[in-house]
């Protein structure tokens, strides 16, 4: 099992948005921020297996000092997300 950051995100009048820094492009939301949470481990699940099947590198988790220090995350929520897939992982 591996787990990854995911940044949950709220703008007004919006459901809550989920993206993963070290899986750009794997996306989804939630009109709850449970239901995000729940569809942010399917999503990364589905990402992922597709990456496998396409014979791409995963990539090594980056931690969480980093995610948070970049300016653009200082109003996400970090929550980590597991994945019970086996694949190969490349380092930073």
């Amino acid at each position: 099992m591996r787990t990854y950051f995911a940044l949950v995100r709220k703008e007004p009048g919006s459901d809550y948005g989920v993206d993963f820094t070290d899986f750009p492009g794997c996306i989804t939301a939630g009109t709850t921020f449970e239901e995000a949470c729940l569809m942010a481990s399917e999503a990364l699940q589905f990402h992922i297996e597709g990456m496998v099947e396409d014979g791409a590198l995963i990539p090594a988790q980056t931690s969480l000092d980093v995610i948070m220090s970049d300016p653009r995350n200082t109003d996400a929520i970090a929550i980590q997300v597991s994945v019970s897939i086996h694949f190969q992982q490349v380092t930073r």
